[in-house]
């Protein structure tokens, strides 16, 4: 049986390994030395070591010409074959204390969920034949505190990005690569990923437009060189990949980036503008889709209550009303009213009091509150007929 020193000197050394485990460094204890700023995102070891797995990963979705040096267009990108891009300092550990953002803890789109195994220790609390050996009940219990202490403040839920397919595109005089993105959330299984689909230009004018406004905070962040030649092999496309994901990993770990216009815009924009387009040429089934890919990628980004996500939930509601889905039609008024619970007056509170009333009467749902509710905003402001509907209001949205 052990002594009180023995059990406190044992706890202490299943603690610090688990804390390296859980912190993703396993038997990588070098980390240690360098902290994990120096490990968050090692662009010159790893994304050359990287190169030839996420080949492998991108090799069913790669297309190619006959002429893979031919020179690109205007988009053309990236780095020379064998030049990583430039490491990124300490930009990339600027949020939550340092801790790594992006693939740091392991392959691409693998993260641990909170109810996976971690080296060093059971989720379940039950620490194998240890917990029943006499006089270890007191060190059970330390551990199994601390596993839950850990647990909560060293996994936070991240949000990772990952090129899942690149292709090359041709449109008549002009070639470029179009890399496919999906948001994902660390240590959560979304049913309907959220996706965009970008090419060169628009990550070059997402840098160019954080770097006029952020030029400190970007100071650190590498973005991959133009080139003219070979820009339509697969090692180039996934070194590319690779760079494109770990420049908006570095984006997102610095939060007056993450919240600006300019960042939230590049993901969410184009669905709107597309959403509203379709929209407005009564191909509402398409339109859905889109407007559906705009609220999650809002979701993913924590945007929930902007202005642009109520205007996402009013195309929804539209949209599922014109196809005579009316359930779901009344679940997005009802979603946006919650959300403008707070507010007296918005430009968009009035159709969707106007909408919900209506939707509910056809699926026989409670309308009482919306009715008061629509009454007290007539008496303060115009005629209920002068009121333009939810999709007068989504269609005249300037979207720019």
């Amino acid at each position: 049986q052990l002594g009180p020193r023995e059990r406190a000197a044992m706890a202490s050394r299943i603690l610090h390994r688990l804390r390296h485990a859980l912190a993703g460094e396993g038997s990588r204890e070098e980390r240690a030395r360098g902290g994990c700023e120096a490990e968050d995102f090692p662009e010159s070891s790893e994304l050359e070591d990287d190169t030839e797995g996420l080949s492998t990963r991108l090799s069913g979705t790669l297309s190619f010409t006959s002429h893979e040096e031919e020179d690109e267009d205007e988009d053309g990108a990236g780095e020379e074959p064998g030049e990583p891009p430039q490491p990124t300092g300490a930009a990339a550990g600027a949020e939550d204390g340092g801790r790594c953002w992006g693939r740091c803890a392991g392959g691409p789109g693998q993260s641990r969920s909170p109810g996976q195994q971690h080296p060093g220790g059971d989720p379940s609390g039950e620490w194998g034949p240890a917990a029943e050996r006499p006089g270890s009940s007191l060190l059970t219990r330390q551990l199994q505190e601390l596993w839950r202490k850990s647990r909560g403040s060293l996994a936070p839920q991240r949000l990772l990005f990952e090129v899942t397919s690149a292709s090359v595109v041709s449109e008549r005089s002009s070639k470029y690569v179009l890399y496919t993105i999906y948001l994902i959330r660390s240590g959560r299984f979304d049913k309907a990923p959220a996706a965009i689909a970008r090419r060169y230009s628009d990550f070059e004018r997402l840098n160019r437009r954080l770097r006029c406004r952020f030029g400190c905070d970007m100071a650190g962040i590498a973005f991959p060189r133009k080139r003219l030649r070979r820009n339509f092999t697969a090692e180039t496309i996934a070194k590319r990949s690779r760079a494109f994901e770990q420049f908006l990993s570095h984006l997102h770990s610095i939060a007056e980036i993450r919240r600006s216009p300019e960042f939230l815009e590049f993901f969410f924009l184009q669905d709107l503008q597309a959403a509203q387009r379709l929209t407005c040429t009564g191909m509402y089934r398409e339109a859905l889709a889109t407007w559906a890919n705009a609220y999650r990628l809002q979701d993913r980004l924590g945007v929930c209550s902007s202005g642009r996500f109520l205007l996402t939930l009013a195309g929804l509601a539209v949209c599922h009303q014109e196809l005579d889905e009316l359930g779901e039609a009344h679940g997005c008024c009802e979603q946006a009213l919650q959300l403008l619970e707070a507010q007296g007056s918005h430009p968009l509170l009035g159709p969707f009091l106007q909408a919900h009333v209506h939707l509910a009467w056809k699926v026989g749902k409670d309308k009482r509150r919306s009715e008061a509710r629509l009454q007290d905003l007539q008496e303060a402001g115009p005629p209920l007929q002068q009121q333009p509907t939810l999709k007068e209001c989504l269609i005249k949205e300037p979207l720019e």
